[in-house]
């Protein structure tokens, strides 16, 4: 069993949420984004001065992409939307699952050649409600679908693997894809069978190539190789810990989210800082996260 280790962290902001998820990092402007699903909000973090802003938005989203310096894709519960930096203003790009009451948008991740993965579920977690889906050529092509919860999507360095989970599996799945498209070439097979206490959330690869995944209802980050061996697993202040992004201008922290969602008064009370966004200081590095690409390119 892998000792869970305690690195130094810090607290980014005051603000709790009550599912936040899709961090993102701007080296450009040392900025990290991330959301409160639930609560519709964008959260922007200068990681210079510490300051948090609060973007409220008119619709559920979970996830972002930067398509250029000005512009960025946000994956939301009815469709894929472009947002002005500078002015907050949403276009609608492209429809995603609009026409299904029942889903909202969850985890994504773009591959190094500007395809994005975007995974879907049930807003209350219906199984086998959800999918995932490729934005390829300004075309969302569905990859897998009868999944539940979509989560840990992330790609190797190369470009050549992709990893995601289905998260009331405990499975965290790799699948061969074509470097030049972001797309499978072959099927989903398990990388990691996960039986110890919470389950597998969002997830992103450092410069090695090791994946690192948070576990919801764990309090940890894991760290997994290719192979699949679990060689770390760091602390988080928070039980229901979502999903990590490396930032700073040598990606040489770890952000991680978490949340308070279906936790009742006594639980929150027992996990003082729910809900909170955390910095961590792994000892690794990661990687810029690629621009998404909208057109065929």
């Amino acid at each position: 069993m892998t000792t869970i280790e305690r690195v130094p962290v810090a607290v980014l902001g005051e603000h709790r949420c009550h599912l936040g998820e899709g961090p993102a990092y701007d080296a450009a402007t040392d900025t990290a984004w991330w959301f409160d699903i639930v609560e519709r909000r964008l959260f922007e973090a200068s990681l210079v001065s510490g300051a948090v802003v609060v973007h409220t938005l008119p619709v559920m989203a979970s996830a972002l992409a930067f398509v250029d310096d000005g512009l960025q894709l946000l994956v939301a519960e009815d469709g894929l939307y472009l947002r002005d930096t500078a002015s907050g203003r949403l276009t609608l790009h492209l429809p995603l699952e609009a026409d299904n009451p029942v889903t909202r948008s969850n985890d994504s991740r773009v591959h190094p050649c500007g395809t994005m993965w975007i995974g879907t579920m049930g807003q209350q977690a219906e199984s086998g409600a959800g999918a995932i889906y490729a934005l390829r050529g300004g075309v969302l092509h569905r990859l897998y679908d009868r999944i539940t919860i979509p989560n840990a999507i992330c790609f190797a360095p190369d470009g050549a693997t992709a990893y995601f989970t289905d998260t009331p599996t405990n499975r965290l799945f790799r699948v061969s894809v074509d470097p030049s498209t972001g797309l499978p070439v072959g099927e989903p097979a398990t990388l990691h069978h996960h039986d110890g206490s919470g389950g597998l959330d969002g997830a992103v690869v450092d410069a090695e190539g090791v994946i690192w995944c948070a576990r919801w209802g764990a309090a940890c980050v894991d760290a997994y190789t290719p192979a699949g061996d679990r060689v770390r697993s760091l602390a988080v202040p928070a039980l229901q810990a979502s999903c990590p992004v490396f930032v700073g201008r040598d990606f040489d922290r770890l952000l991680v989210t978490s949340a308070y969602q279906g936790m009742d008064a006594a639980a929150r009370e027992a996990d003082p800082q729910h809900g909170l966004t955390f910095l961590l200081d792994p000892g690794v590095r990661g990687r810029p996260e690629p621009r998404v690409l909208l057109g065929d390119g």
